[in-house]
């Protein structure tokens, strides 16, 4: 049905975020997601491990529909604009579709702001997003 409203969405001139809002993945109740490592505040080294938590549902890798299940994204500097369409893919929003639940990462040295942020089977954030806080972290 998906692929189907997509299509006229599409041929219509309605773009992709329309069809895909009305179609976002329920969130698990109490479902959450969190840093292990860095801790807020760190100083670190190159390059940086970055460890997930999530509590409240599973982890599956992108294209796998399973309920209750999602995969990480790390947001860089970056808040995400629209939580009805995919989250974009680029240096400053890093994909782990593969459902890895730890990185190792190369930053400029500076301060940085990082957010984990779970998405589902096509890369759309849940209803009811389900994101950490933002962390702050210097690299040396």
């Amino acid at each position: 049905m998906l692929k189907y409203a997509f299509v006229v969405a599409v041929a219509l001139g309605l773009g992709t975020g329309a069809v895909l809002a009305m179609d976002r993945t329920k969130a698990p109740e109490g479902a959450e997601v969190y840093f292990i490592e860095p801790a807020n505040g760190a100083t670190v080294s190159n390059p940086v491990t970055v460890k997930f938590g999530l509590k409240g549902m599973g982890v599956a890798p992108a294209g796998v529909e399973k309920e209750n299940t999602g995969h990480h994204h790390l947001l860089i500097d970056q808040k995400l604009e629209d939580y009805n369409a995919p989250i974009p893919a680029d240096d400053t929003h890093v994909h782990f579709g593969g459902g890895q639940t730890e990185a190792t990462i190369t930053l400029p040295a500076g301060q940085h702001t990082l957010q984990l942020l779970v998405a589902d089977h096509n890369h759309i954030p849940h209803d009811k997003p389900i994101e950490s806080e933002v962390i702050t972290i210097t690299v040396k």
